[in-house]
């Protein structure tokens, strides 16, 4: 393999998003320097949602606006609709992330309406967004793709309805999102299959959780169909406040091992992702951090992909 795989750091917004302290602003910016500064070249750095919804989000205006200080960094915030997208782009957000629930429950719980009423907001935001004189990228995750912890069972034609919707209202592209991390393997290739024949290449990656302990292998699948897009967070943290039973995301450190131990390039410097990491657990020091790179070291056998 010689192909480059693009990596976004989601710690920030998804990682802390649920956890139970808060991070200080000139420590998350410290953190999100170090990683960029690794070779992360895309970072979602915090979601404009009001804070008395999530408290950890309080400071993301600032955030965002440091953050585009840091020299080539693409500056990614979430935002839930199209004020959080109008928010997002008069603080200078590079991209935004706009997350869209493909199950009625989790879409009832984390957005207050239905999947069909968010693709309908979408369909505005996406209008507001193209009369603007600066173009900003928006990126729509189909949350609870492969299955919800509210509604269970998730159906592929449901998935391909939704994401169907998304393309039609003229988004740039589709993160395909294991929410709650009940996916696996067989289910991963058949939703990417059935979205790609519907949508083609707007779908562009996926954002996998590791609850069940299958998120490397549910990365091994998505690559092998052929996605080059990944969301993960640095140590494993994450989870959404609004999914009972979702736990971490994908972690950082061991998908970069993996791809680039099997010829992928990341452009990420593993040594200075684990620097990173311990910046990160500075500043938040009560928080567990999984990830078996960082628990293990990295082994005289690895060597980066060219």
């Amino acid at each position: 393999m010689s192909e480059h795989v693009n990596i976004c750091e989601v710690g920030p917004r998804d990682g802390l998003q649920i956890a139970k302290t808060r991070m200080s602003t000139d420590a998350k910016v410290a953190w999100i320097a170090a990683m960029a500064a690794a070779g992360v070249r895309e970072i979602e750095v915090g979601s404009f949602v009001p804070p008395r919804v999530i408290p950890q989000m309080a400071d993301t205006e600032e955030v965002v606006r440091r953050s585009l200080e840091i020299p080539g960094l693409t500056v990614i915030a979430l935002a839930p609709n199209l004020r959080g997208a109008q928010n997002a782009y008069n603080t200078g957000a590079h991209k935004i992330s706009v997350p869209v629930s493909v199950s009625e429950g989790h879409s009832r719980a984390n957005l207050n309406r239905t999947p069909a009423e968010s693709v309908a907001e979408m369909a505005r935001l996406m209008e507001w967004v193209k009369a603007q004189p600066r173009r900003m990228e928006v990126i729509a995750g189909a949350s609870t793709a492969f299955g919800c912890s509210i509604d269970g069972v998730v159906p592929t034609a449901q998935v391909v309805e939704v994401t169907t919707g998304l393309a039609k209202a003229g988004v740039d592209k589709i993160m395909l999102a294991d929410t709650v991390g009940y996916g696996h393997p067989a289910q991963i290739k058949e939703v990417v299959r059935a979205v790609r024949d519907a949508i083609g290449p707007v779908l562009y990656g996926l954002h996998l959780h590791d609850t069940m302990g299958l998120g490397l292998a549910n990365a091994l699948a998505g690559l092998e169909e052929g996605i080059r897009a990944f969301d993960s967070c640095l140590g494993g943290l994450g989870g959404c406040p609004y999914a009972p039973g979702a736990s971490g995301n994908v972690v950082t450190e061991d998908l970069v091992f993996m791809l680039e131990s099997m010829g992928f390039a990341t452009g990420i410097d593993l040594p200075k992702l684990l620097e990173a990491r311990a910046l990160l657990h500075e500043g938040l020091p009560a928080e567990p951090l999984a990830g078996q790179t960082a628990k293990a070291g990295i082994p005289k056998t690895f060597r980066r992909a060219a």
